[in-house]
This record gives structure tokens, C-alpha cells and sequence, in this order.
């Protein structure tokens, strides 16, 4: 039996040989492109090109599912167990019982343990709208140096907070350098305002971090508020103003500020925030902060221009080094060279006489030019004391205005869809999973407190999460809120230095506005990179997106055309015109102030941008995987997780107390 059967097997064909692996391809070996489907993969575990064919239901116009037994397809092999990589290294010790670096999903969920395996679904295996890798996903983890709480020790994290600080210097100060001079306020006021927030800034930045949404988050005052403030600056009846004009305008601007922030507190502290989130997606995003950061056009170049070869080089170097305080310094640098030289000399003109009482219209011409590239002209920093503390009421007792107020209730609304998109993006980046709607009505709430507190204070803006914190936490890898914090109290110690402010005040008027036009293009970009989580190339995005940014620009220019009074003596510059429509818009009903509202508020582009977008995004169809549709952690789960409790718990065991407000909570 035994022989026969050897004389068999000796007798059979030989088998074909095994074909080889096909070598990878020039191509290949540059990009390090890896197929599924592909026998290019590389020389070791590859075989022969086999491309499987889905069990395709033409009529449902879907993959059929296979029966299965056991949880094993019928006519499939049973699947080859693959043994466990080897845990990753823990960062920080993770008391909390999960690995920092477990899987997320696209918006932060966490996929389930030990489910069996099946197709990729958007929150699982697919990161920002597009399927990818699970490595891939978590590599947004590991390219952090320091994740939310982490504590390296007193010297990296004081380092890092003072670079995280330096990044986002330009978003802290340039507004007071706008709104300041625009309410007639002195090179002195304007350092006094600069050093006020900065203080405002560290203490509002303390509170958001340790009672608000927890993350590392920076506050200050917010391009959302730019725009309305300089509508209500520049209302008619603020023209006529002799005297102390900036302090009357001021007070104006705190009793609104004031009003508005605490109807923000509101929203958050209710709960109402809860409910108007499940309304905001990325398509509803991005198209409102893009439309902040365009809706400046008309004040930035043309400010450039009066000083080209200053302000141009400042747009350059910001572009190239891409850090506000190196290109401030280089260009700083640069004009004093030139004024040193005599390039930007007087050439005969008395400058002490104003260029309005100026004869000679070359003197009048040429004195104007050379105020704005020379470096000398401010006072501010000899003028500056070296102590000042920042207190609140300093400039009086505030004013309150219903209609002023009404129009910065809208504004606290569009600054919370701000934060929303703003919370969102950084917990992807710095911790274990997004936070749950208790947390961002949390942290909408403390901002609403914060901006009540800017009001007090008196720094013509409300203190809000700043949008380009994601893109700093990007860019200096630093997560970690303890560094945050450390910067904070840094900016405190700094704000009662009256010499810093007088710095920051005497920046010449043309090196501004290039750094602006370098701050609100990347506004731009940083509101439209929030299309990343929906389908970008989706026509349904494409679409609400594009009517969004068109209307923002076309309804506005409307209303702005009304913006001079007929009788006006043009004593406004050219840039703050179309800011003039409070009175003079297409809306003239018999009630005053409801005209002044809908004029104003209709002549905002970021208004118009969310009008549209939410309007359209909620009403044309569209899945949500499409739409993009935000993911925020359930209650239930957070509670369950130590890494998420840890994350989002506020300190001192407050949350105990509060855990019955669910909604500003885990």
C-alpha cells in the first residue's frame, strides 16, 4: 500500500513553479506607494496579482453582506489570527487606565474594543472626511512634544509657553493699534489700552483653562469684534464729539460689550448652547470666519501703500519667517536704517505745525508720507511709566445703548461659532477624545464671563478664544495646558510693565497694517480649513460655501454704499468709510434704532456669512458624513473613561458639586 502510493506520487506532474514577486517600480520606490490590490508592494510579502470581486447587488446598488457562521464568511477562509504589536510606550504614565495614544476616530470617538472587524465607516477608520490609516490617525498624537496634561517640569514648560505667547502676539495687540487711534485716542491711551489687554488677556486665558473647556486655549480680543466695533465707532453721532472723544466712545463701547458678553454667558450657562451646537457644523464654519478675515480688505492694503517700501517688506517677512515678532523686528530694523539716513527727512517743513494748517501742498504731501515711515514720530514709549496696574472702570462708568447692545449680542453669537470650530479642532489634536456639549457650554459660558470682565476693564473688545490658536498649537507641537497657564501669568507680569505697552504703542501705523494683512489671510485659511472634516468636493459643500463668501461680500457692499452722508466733510480716512452706515443704510423705517441695528448688522460680512450658511446647511439635504457633521463625546461615556474625565474635570473637585447641571458639565 505504502509502495503504491509512493509510485503515485512519483508519477504525478511536477507542479508549476511559484510565480515571483514582481519588483517595485522606480515610481514606487520614490513615493513609497504600498497597493492592497497591487503585487508592487514590495519583494518579501507580496504574491501573485489577485484583484477580489465584491458580491455586487446591482439593483440596491450595494455590496450584498455575506452570510456568515461563526462570524466567519461562507466560502472564505477562517482569518489568520495576527498577533498583538507591542504596546506603545506610555507618555506620561496614564494613571488613568488608557494609553494616550489609543485610537480616536475622525472627530474623536474612540472605536469600540474588541468589536469584530467590518468596513470602514467615517467613526472609525476615516480622519477628516477622507478614509485613511489608523496609524495615520494617530500620528496627530504623536507629533505632539507635550499633550494636554503633560508637565515636563518648570523650564520646558516655561520656555514653550513663552514661544506659545510669542506666536500669537499679533492676534493679542494689533487691534487696540486699530480701534485706539480710530476713537482719537493718544499714542499715551493706546499703550494704556495695549498693557489692559494683556492683563485681561492672562487673566481671562487662567479662567478659560481652569473652569472653561480645559483645553490650551489662549483668549484675547478677537477680529469678530474688530468690524462692529468700528461700525460703532464711527457712528454720525460720535463725529461731532470734541474734548475727550475717546473716552466718551469707549465707555459706549464697554456698555455694549458688556451686554452683549453676558447674553453669551447666557447661552452657555443655560444650556442653550447644547441645542444651537447641533446647528453648526464645518460648512457653517468656515465660511463665517473666512468671511471676518476678508471683510478688512479696504483697510489693509491701502494702508500699505502710503509707505510702500515699508509695508511691503513687513508683508514679505512675515510671509517668510511666518512669526509676527521676528518680521516685526526685521522691518523695524529696516525703516530706522532708512530714517537714520535721512531717506524720510522733513525737507524743509515745519513739523510743528499740523498738516492742515500747512501752506505749501508739498509740505502738506510729504509730511503725511513721512509720519507714516518714519520710526521716530510716536512718544508713546518715552511717555510710558515703568509701573501701571490695569483696573477696571478706568475710563469711566460705562454707557448702555439698546441698539449698540443688540448689535454685539449677534456678534457674542458668531464669536461662540468661532470657539465652537476652535474646541473641536485643538481636542483633536491635544487630548483623548472632543469634549462632551456640557464642556463646550462650559467653555462658551466662562468666555461670555471673560468678555464681561474685557468690558470692565476697557479694552474695546470682548476676550474670546482666538481662531488661530489651532494653527499655534500646530505649529509649536506644545498641548499642554500647564505651559499655557505659565504663559498667562507671564502676560500678567508683563501688562504691569507700562514700558512694554509704550513699545508695542510707538509701531509705526504702516508696519501694522502689513502685519494685518498677513493675520487676516491666515484667518482666511484657518475658517476655510475647517472644510477638511465635511466633504470638501462635495457640490452640496461646494455650493453653500460659495453663496456664503459671495453674499458676504455683495450685501455688505450694498449697505456700505450709504455709508457717506451727503453732507459729510470726508473728515473719516477713506478705510473707515464703508464702517459710516449706521444712519445712512437702505433701512429707514420710523424707529431710529431699529434701523441703526439692521443697517449696522446687515453691513457685517461674517452676519451675512452665517446667515446663509446655516440657513442652507440645515435645509439642503445632505448625509452627514457629507456635511461633516461634528462628533462630541457622550456624557455617559466621558464619565466612564478616567482619560476623558481627567481631561475635561474642572479642578479642586468643583465638577462634584456641579454634576447635576449636566449641561455645562461632563
Amino acid at each position: 500500500m505504502s509502495n503504491s502510493d509512493s509510485n503515485n506520487r512519483n508519477s504525478l506532474a511536477p507542479s508549476p513553479p511559484e510565480p515571483k514577486p514582481m519588483p517595485p517600480s522606480s515610481w514606487a520606490k520614490k513615493t513609497g506607494f504600498r497597493p492592497k490590490f497591487s503585487g508592487e508592494t514590495n519583494a518579501t510579502d507580496s504574491g501573485p496579482i489577485t484583484i477580489p470581486t465584491p458580491n455586487v447587488d446591482i439593483e440596491a446598488g450595494r455590496v450584498r453582506t455575506p452570510a456568515t457562521t461563526n462570524g466567519v464568511a461562507q466560502g472564505d477562509k477562517p482569518p489568520v489570527p495576527v498577533p498583538p504589536r507591542p504596546s506603545m510606550a506610555k507618555k506620561r504614565g496614564d494613571s488613568d487606565g488608557v494609553p494616550k495614544n489609543s485610537v480616536p476616530s475622525t472627530n474623536g470617538q474612540a472605536a469600540a474594543a474588541e468589536q469584530p472587524p467590518r468596513r470602514n465607516t467615517r467613526h472609525e477608520e476615516v480622519v477628516d472626511g477622507l478614509p485613511v490609516e489608523v496609524d495615520e490617525f494617530v500620528s496627530r498624537h504623536a507629533h505632539m512634544k507635550y499633550e494636554l496634561r503633560d508637565s515636563p517640569g518648570l523650564v520646558p514648560i516655561g520656555v514653550y509657553g513663552v514661544q506659545h505667547y510669542l506666536s500669537m502676539l499679533g492676534s493679542l495687540v494689533l487691534i487696540p493699534l486699530v480701534i485706539v487711534p480710530a476713537m482719537g485716542g493718544t499714542h499715551e491711551e493706546t499703550s494704556m489700552v495695549v498693557s489692559t489687554v494683556l492683563f485681561v488677556s492672562g487673566v481671562t486665558t487662567l479662567l478659560h483653562v481652569a473652569f472653561g473647556s480645559r483645553l490650551p486655549l489662549i483668549q484675547g480680543p478677537s477680529f469678530v469684534y474688530l468690524a462692529p466695533a468700528l461700525a460703532i465707532i464711527n457712528s454720525p453721532e460720535f463725529q461731532g464729539l470734541n474734548g475727550n472723544k475717546f473716552k466718551h466712545i469707549m465707555k459706549e463701547l464697554q456698555g455694549a460689550i458688556i451686554i452683549g458678553s453676558a447674553f453669551q454667558a447666557l447661552l452657555g450657562y443655560t444650556g442653550l448652547m447644547s441645542l444651537l451646537v447641533r446647528l453648526i457644523n464645518p460648512v457653517v464654519v468656515a465660511p463665517t470666519i473666512a468671511a471676518v478675515g476678508l471683510s478688512f480688505y479696504s483697510y489693509g492694503f491701502p494702508l500699505v501703500g502710503t509707505c510702500i517700501e515699508i509695508g511691503a517688506v513687513q508683508i514679505l517677512v512675515a510671509i517668510v519667517f511666518s512669526l509676527v515678532p521676528l518680521g516685526l523686528a526685521i522691518t523695524w530694523a529696516f525703516a530706522f536704517l532708512l530714517t537714520e539716513a535721512g531717506v524720510y527727512s522733513y525737507k524743509g517743513c515745519d513739523i510743528n505745525i499740523p498738516a492742515s494748517n500747512m501752506v505749501s501742498e508739498h509740505c502738506r504731501k510729504h509730511f503725511s508720507r513721512m509720519r507714516r515711515c518714519r520710526v521716530d514720530t510716536s512718544q508713546a514709549l518715552l511717555s510710558s511709566p515703568w509701573f501701571r496696574f490695569p483696573y477696571p472702570l478706568q475710563w469711566g462708568t460705562p454707557v448702555f445703548h439698546w441698539k449698540m447692545a443688540l448689535v454685539m449680542c449677534v456678534v457674542s453669537l458668531i464669536s461662540s461659532v468661532d470657539s465652537v470650530g476652535t474646541y473641536h479642532a485643538s481636542s483633536l489634536l491635544v487630548a483623548s477624545r472632543p469634549p462632551t456639549t456640557g464642556v463646550l457650554s462650559r467653555g462658551i459660558g466662562i468666555e461670555g464671563l471673560s468678555s464681561v470682565l474685557a468690558g470692565l476693564w476697557g479694552t474695546g473688545t470682548g476676550s474670546i478664544t482666538l481662531t488661530e490658536n489651532v494653527h499655534t498649537i500646530a505649529v509649536t507641537k506644545m498641548g499642554s495646558r500647564r505651559a499655557v497657564q505659565l504663559g498667562a501669568c507671564f502676560l500678567i507680569v508683563l501688562s504691569l510693565v507700562g514700558k512694554v505697552g509704550g513699545f508695542i504703542a510707538s509701531i509705526p501705523e504702516v508696519m501694522v497694517a502689513g502685519l494685518l494683512c498677513f493675520m487676516w489671510a491666515m484667518l482666511t485659511a484657518l475658517g476655510l480649513s475647517n472644510l477638511r472634516y465635511s466633504e470638501a468636493g462635495s457640490s452640496r459643500n461646494i455650493i453653500i460655501v460659495g453663496l456664503s463668501l459671495f453674499f458676504s461680500l455683495s450685501i455688505p457692499a450694498y449697505f456700505q454704499q450709504y455709508g457717506i452722508s451727503p453732507n459729510s466733510n470726508l473728515s473719516v480716512p477713506n478705510y473707515f468709510q464703508p464702517y459710516i452706515v449706521a444712519s445712512h443704510g437702505p433701512i429707514h423705517s420710523k424707529y431710529g434704532g431699529l434701523n441703526y441695528v439692521l443697517n449696522t448688522l446687515f453691513s457685517l460680512h461674517m452676519v451675512i456669512a452665517f446667515l446663509v450658511a446655516i440657513i442652507l446647511d440645515n435645509t439642503v439635504p445632505g448625509s452627514k458624513v457629507e456635511r461633516g457633521v461634528y462628533v462630541w463625546s457622550e456624557a455617559e461615556v466621558a464619565r466612564r473613561e478616567p482619560a476623558v474625565a481627567n481631561d475635561y474635570e474642572l479642578p479642586f473637585r468643583i465638577g462634584r458639586i456641579f454634576r447635576w447641571v449636566k449641561w455645562v458639565g461632563l
